[in-house]
């Protein structure tokens, strides 16, 4: 019996994790959950293998674990045990909406929220489910025909039943005044309080391509006087990637395995330079941080579809994974951070590219649903 019939407050249950992509959002609609409603009971639901198992606990979030259930690329025997992995997957996401009598499933796809949309299928429960980019995955593929609540990053996502909404983003992005913060973002990065800084992110595990390119164009940037601090990706930081200064110039490179707060190396950082998952493209946008895009080569072509929505508005640059190389980053990120007419054009591109209301918007949405809950 669910919660509501008992009388108790409303118990949401949120799948989604692997990725930033999916626990950052996550993460953001539960904030707005709490404040919406601070009686509500909030699970989040992950694997042993994914970022959510330290991100999700430190915001406070109860956080259940269930069998992972990765979908192998290639023919084999791990292949042919997806079946009776998924099913053992569904049995403990039962066992866990029964025992925190849930009222709605909230969903953001990944290969974590398949088992749970099934589980929650079987019980009878809603499913709200958001997906982050303009291209879906399979699993958000599969629950938007279980559903007709359906949310998009982005207006044109190809789902049955999709409504725009924008991408649930943190308070401490939405509501970031860079300029106010740049000085004690800076500072807490041990970069320069003056001079120009590049942010450099492939993602949360970091992206090799992008990690090779600003390597091999350090020096020439540091020479030029412009700062760098670099998310490798935690498995990332080696010997070679140890942090230097520039004596000449004074100029800082500082390399990071991952950064918690990603709102503060936005404050710190005057362009950027990584990957285009949705939460990169519209929390650039959102806090109005002008980038270079480089889109992982490989997948549905849903990382190039992400940033379409902000290069198309004149507010950030499309550059292929192939062409990021050392040469084009000495080549073009000095000139065009000297370029302050054009920096200056592409942040005014940017306000009201990305809804800053969708988080709170999920919650209400998500919170109507499970009033109308009928078990």
């Amino acid at each position: 019996m669910s919660a509501r019939r008992t009388g108790l407050p409303p118990s949401v249950v949120l799948a989604g994790g692997g990725t930033s992509g999916h626990t950052s959002p996550l993460i953001a609609t539960a904030e707005e959950l709490q404040r919406q409603r601070p009686d509500a009971r909030l699970t989040a639901v992950g694997t042993a293998r994914g970022l959510e198992v330290t991100v999700v606990p430190a915001a406070g979030l109860t956080l259940e674990l269930i069998p992972p259930v990765p979908l192998p690329r290639r023919p084999g025997v791990d292949q042919a045990l997806v079946g009776a992995r998924l099913w053992r997957a569904v049995d403990a996401s039962r066992a866990v909406l029964r025992r925190t009598r849930a009222d709605v499933v909230l969903g953001f796809g990944g290969y974590v929220s398949t088992p749970v949309y099934l589980a929650a299928r079987r019980l009878g429960l809603p499913i709200v489910l958001h997906e982050q980019n303009a291209l879906p995955g399979l699993a958000n593929k599969l629950a938007a025909r279980l559903t007709r609540h359906v949310y998009t990053s982005f207006p044109d996502t190809p789902l049955p039943h999709a409504r725009y909404l924008g991408l649930p983003l943190r308070r401490s992005i939405t509501t970031l005044d860079r300029p106010a913060a740049r000085g004690p973002a800076r500072t807490g990065f041990g970069l320069p309080a003056e001079g120009p800084v590049l942010l450099v992110s492939g993602g949360s595990q970091g992206a090799a391509s992008i990690n090779r390119a600003v390597l091999g164009a350090r020096s020439a940037l540091l020479a030029a006087g412009i700062s760098v601090l670099h998310v490798l990706g935690p498995k990332n930081l080696t010997e070679e990637t140890s942090g230097q200064t520039d004596g000449a110039t004074g100029a800082v490179y500082r390399p990071l395995g991952y950064v918690d707060a990603m709102e503060d190396a936005y404050a710190a950082a005057d362009l950027m330079l990584g990957r285009c998952g949705a939460s990169t493209v519209l929390e650039t946008a959102a806090v109005t941080l002008p980038t270079v895009f480089v889109p992982y080569p490989h997948g549905n072509g849903e990382q190039a579809r992400n940033a379409a929505h902000v290069v198309s508005a004149g507010a950030g640059l499309l550059l292929a994974d192939a062409d990021c190389t050392p040469a084009w980053v000495e080549a073009t990120i000095p000139a065009l951070l000297r370029d302050t007419d054009r920096l200056a054009g592409m942040t005014a591109a940017l306000r009201g590219v990305a809804r800053l209301d969708a988080a709170a918007e999920l919650a209400s949405r998500t919170l109507e649903v499970s009033t109308h809950a009928t078990r």
